[in-house]
């Protein structure tokens, strides 16, 4: 009987125990599928890559090159390249918008990818890694016609309008550029936007602007009152200005715009902004 009932005994005991261990096997099983998908899912993730997202920094109000429009839509010649070199590679577009004087702030940060928009390479080219440059460009002096201003000469004691942190700007505050020039005017007006220059010139307030042949075609078309005067202040070559250790990225974007210019993609676009169109080297 004392034999039967240890026998008894064992035999729970064992039943017990196994069940005890049982669902110890169970929750390894969840664990090690768990790892294997995960595993399955890192693979396919490799396999498939993820869409690069190309930033593209550019001046908010820089027409023809880039703008955002009153009703909220960016635009403009540099925009519609840009775009249409994330469609050759099937990248993803972002804009990036930013007053002109953030640009650096912009970039070292890492906010943009690039500086594209009628960015101005000369006397920068040890500041950024550029692009192959793709529009030639002067800077001009911008008066109403009926303003008695004929000559540089004429300036003397006026008031002359200009965009912050521009080549126009640079060129007026350089010792070796037309600094002399500038010291004859009554005052230089800096303002945020030829936009708004433009507005002011107009207006009266101001008596010239000093800004790129281009950017002021796109401010005159339309208007009869206004012209430049036949002396320049400068020439200059508008590129894509990248981070120096950018390399990579550089060389993409310069054989896409190759590939763009050898298809007439280029030329399209360029034939929508005739303000600029005769002034583009890449085409």
């Amino acid at each position: 009987m004392k034999k039967m009932l240890a026998l008894l005994l064992t035999g729970a005991t064992m039943l017990s125990l196994a069940a005890c261990a049982a669902p110890a096997a169970t929750a390894e099983a969840p664990a090690e599928a768990a790892e294997e998908t995960e595993a399955v899912e890192e693979a396919a993730a490799a396999e498939s890559g993820e869409t690069f997202v190309f930033k593209h920094g550019f001046d908010l109000d820089y027409p023809p090159y880039s703008y955002i429009g009153e009703d909220g839509q960016i635009g403009g010649f540099d925009v519609e390249v840009a775009q249409a070199v994330c469609d050759y590679y099937g990248w993803q577009y972002e804009a990036v918008p930013f007053n002109w004087d953030a640009k650096d702030a912009e970039l070292n940060a890492g906010s943009c990818d690039c500086i594209w928009s009628g960015f101005t390479m000369n006397g920068r080219e040890d500041d950024y890694l550029w692009s192959k440059p793709y529009s030639d460009n002067t800077q001009m002096i911008m008066v109403a016609k009926d303003s008695g201003i004929a000559t540089l000469a004429d300036l003397e004691g006026k008031i002359v309008g200009v965009q912050t942190a521009t080549s126009a700007y640079d060129l007026l505050n350089d010792e070796e550029g037309q600094k002399e020039l500038a010291d004859t005017f009554a005052k230089l007006e800096v303002y945020e936007t030829y936009t708004i220059a433009f507005n002011d010139l107009k207006a009266g307030a101001i008596d010239a602007i000093a800004i790129d042949v281009t950017s002021g075609n796109y401010l005159m078309s339309g208007e009869t009152d206004y012209q430049f005067l036949e002396e320049m202040l400068g020439s200059e070559q508008y590129a894509i200005g990248f981070r120096k250790d950018d390399q990579e990225l550089c060389d993409k974007i310069n054989a896409a715009l190759d590939a763009l210019a050898a298809d007439g993609t280029i030329d399209k676009i360029g034939q929508n902004y005739p303000d600029i169109y005769d002034y583009l080297t890449l085409k």
